[in-house]
Order: C-alpha cells, then structure tokens, then sequence
C-alpha cells in the first residue's frame, strides 16, 4: 500500500504531456497524405510471455505465444477542392477475435474551413481523452492505460465530428455526435452520445486539455427510463526537447434507474462485453503518468504508472500497472519496443506481462 500511495502522489504531482500531431488524431496513424491518394499503414509483430505462476501441483501456468498487436492498410486522400477522405482496415484477429478483415477508421471530411472547423462523417476515434487519441503507431508503450481503456470508449464510433484549431494556435477542439454504440454497429435508441475534447497550449510546450461525454443505454426493460453513462477527463502535457511527459486523469459514472446491461470497451474497437447491474450509481476512475526520454543513440527508456478503480464504492476495485520499457528507432519507420509490466491488485494474483513489438510502417 505505501508503494501505491508514493506512485499516486507521483502521478498526480506530474500532470505533464507531449503534444505533437499524432496526439489529435482521428485515425490510426495521424497520417496526412496531401494531395491526392496514398497507401498507409503498419504492422506490430509481437512476442508476449504473462507470468502466472504455478499450480497447487507446482505445474507452471505461465503462458508465451506470438502475435500481430495490429495489421492495418489504408488509403488517406484529398479531391479538389476541399474534400478528404481516410480509410483503413484491422487485419489482425488477434486484436478483434472473430472480426478479421474489418472496417476501422472510414470518414470523409469537408476542409474547406479546416483551421477552424472540419466537418467529417462516418466512423473514427470518439475524440475523447489524451492518451486514446494518439495515434496507435505513435504510443510509447504497447498497451494503452487500462482506465482509458475502460472509460475513454467507445473508442471507435459511428457519427460526426468538427475538429478545429491549429499547432499555431492556442487551443484546438474537437466534438462528436455518435451513436453510442460502437465501432460498426447501429445505433440502438433514438439518443445521440455527446462527446468533446478541447486543448489549450501555451507556447507550444505546455498543454492543458479536458475531455467529457454524456450518453444514455437502454434498460434491461425496455419500457423503463433510459439510463445516463457520464465521463470526464482532464490532462496536462508538457514537452522539451527530448524530454516527453504525459499524464491524464478520468472519471465514469453510471447512473441506473432500471436494472441494465453496462457496456464493457477495451481495446482498439468498441464494445466487447456487458456487466448487469442494479439501479444505482456506479463511480470508476484512473490515472495514468508516463516519462519518456530518447537519447541520441535512439534510444528511448519509459516508464509509467496507470491505476484503474473498477468501484469506487469497495477497497478491493483497483488496479496497477507499472510499465518499465525501452524503445529503439531503427529509422523514421520501424521500431522496436520491449515492455515489462508489473500488475498489482487489492487480492494479489500472479499475473505480470513481459511484451516485445517490432513496428514497420509504411
């Protein structure tokens, strides 16, 4: 528990993030082909051994397997005049079971008035928290926060989006009007989520930025009142030279007044599960913290903190993740990232995660 309290005040006390292009991105890559067509995308081979432990037999329940973290292609373009258009596809079946090939990213954008408001249809990243809008082959570690992962999702959505603002200006926005439902999925009532992010810069070095959502789900019984998911999120980012430091902070509630099925994300889609609760209010929250510094041999050594409370109503809801990795850019294109990460909970479990990447883009 003292470890736990002395890498909370350390997360909370360095609410500092990097900003670059790749942290507003409404795809997988951030990519931006200009005029005309061009192919995009990468693939994250990866090896990965989670530590389990033994059996009462002293058998080892330890696990090791190769897999693809990712395997997208697409195409990102412009029409004369003031049109653009992304596109991409998941060919892993690692990362979605069972939706191999599938649709990810797919929109259309009217740019006309891009500095200050670009108009984009179709299905995209929900513009919602720091860490989940950086673009997927632009993450300093391999896994997302665990609460970003719970509460910044859906993370893909159906909808339309105004983005607006500039890296020469001092704020940029974004605010979506989305089903609710998830990455190729219908909208399952007449309700529209409302979901928004807004970033603030001063001398394009420090960066202070909030997210938020209100959305409404369907009762187990149709007939009763339609239950309110509510989430907000805060960050504050800061970059120097090499130096890169990003935190956030985010909070859910559900509010239930019929018994219903509460939407479970994860990942890089959008809902994969359900948990039935009674009617009450249910409050989760997290934070994550992570320092990165790439030196002059390409090297770069990470580390994070993230902590992810299930409930905040019992003691026994939390989790931590510490992350200790190094990063090695080959080029401008590839890399390699080896990520070990320590998991903690209120009921210990052997359960720690040894992970290698390789990344090529193209």
């Amino acid at each position: 528990m003292k470890l736990r309290f002395v890498l909370s005040w350390f997360a909370l006390s360095t609410l500092w993030a990097v900003m670059p292009a790749e942290l507003f991105a409404q795809g997988c890559t951030g990519g931006d082909s200009g005029a005309g067509v061009k192919v995009q995308g990468f693939i994250q081979p990866q090896y990965n051994y989670f530590m389990n432990g033994e059996d009462q037999d002293g058998n080892s329940l330890d696990v090791q397997n190769f897999t693809f973290n990712r395997a997208r292609i697409g195409v990102v373009g412009s029409i004369p005049y003031d049109v653009s258009y992304y596109f991409f596809l998941e060919g892993s079946s690692f990362k979605s079971p069972g939706a191999t090939p599938h649709l990810l990213d797919a929109f259309v954008s009217y740019t006309r008035f891009e500095k200050w408001a670009k108009i984009s249809f179709c299905q995209f990243k929900a513009p919602f928290s720091l860490e989940q809008n950086t673009a997927c082959s632009g993450l300093y570690t391999i896994n997302r926060s665990e609460v970003v992962n719970q509460l910044a999702g859906p993370q893909r959505d159906l909808g339309m989006l105004i983005t607006g603002g500039h890296d020469t200006m001092c704020v940029k926005y974004s605010i979506g009007v989305m089903n609710g439902t998830g990455m190729n999925q219908l909208d399952n009532n007449l309700n529209k989520d409302i979901v928004g992010r807004v970033v603030f810069n001063y001398k394009e070095m420090f960066y202070l930025g909030g997210s938020g959502r209100v959305s409404k789900i369907n009762p187990t019984d149709l007939t009763q009142k339609l239950n309110d998911l509510l989430a907000f999120g805060g960050e504050f980012q800061f970059k120097w030279k090499e130096l890169r430091v990003q935190a956030e902070y985010i909070q859910g509630q559900n509010k239930l007044y019929s018994a219903s099925k509460v939407p479970i994300y994860g990942g890089c889609g959008g809902i994969i599960g359900y948990n039935t609760l009674d009617v009450g209010t249910y409050t989760k929250s997290g934070y994550m913290a992570m320092a990165a510094y790439k030196t002059k041999w390409n090297i770069e050594p990470v580390l994070k903190y993230d902590t992810w409370n299930a409930d905040q109503s019992t003691s026994t809801a939390w989790t931590d993740y510490i992350t200790v990795g190094i990063n090695y850019y080959i080029n401008d294109y590839s890399r390699v990232q080896l990520n070990y990460v320590k998991v903690s909970e209120a009921v210990e479990v052997m359960n720690d995660m040894l992970m290698l990447q390789f990344q090529a883009k193209f």
